[in-house]
């Protein structure tokens, strides 16, 4: 049974899809997820506040993981 909140999450991995797809597939500089990330979150060089920017993204990345982890309890 579905319900119209799974088909907006599959229309939305599809859309990533459709995204991230082409971007890996092309083999050009800044177009993936991953790099976006490591651009705005100060990875790979350390831009302004990259501390608070790091750990915005550790903070976020711990949560998700407790989340899904634990059944959704956090």
């Amino acid at each position: 049974m579905t319900n119209g909140w799974t088909v907006a999450w599959i229309i939305w991995i599809g859309m990533f899809g459709t995204i991230e797809g082409p971007a890996i597939l092309n083999k050009t500089r800044g177009d993936t997820l991953s790099e976006h990330i490591w651009r705005w979150f100060s990875i790979k060089e350390k831009s302004s506040q990259w501390r608070l920017r790091r750990f915005a993204l550790l903070s976020f990345l711990a949560w998700l993981s407790a989340h899904l982890l634990s059944g959704g309890m956090f």
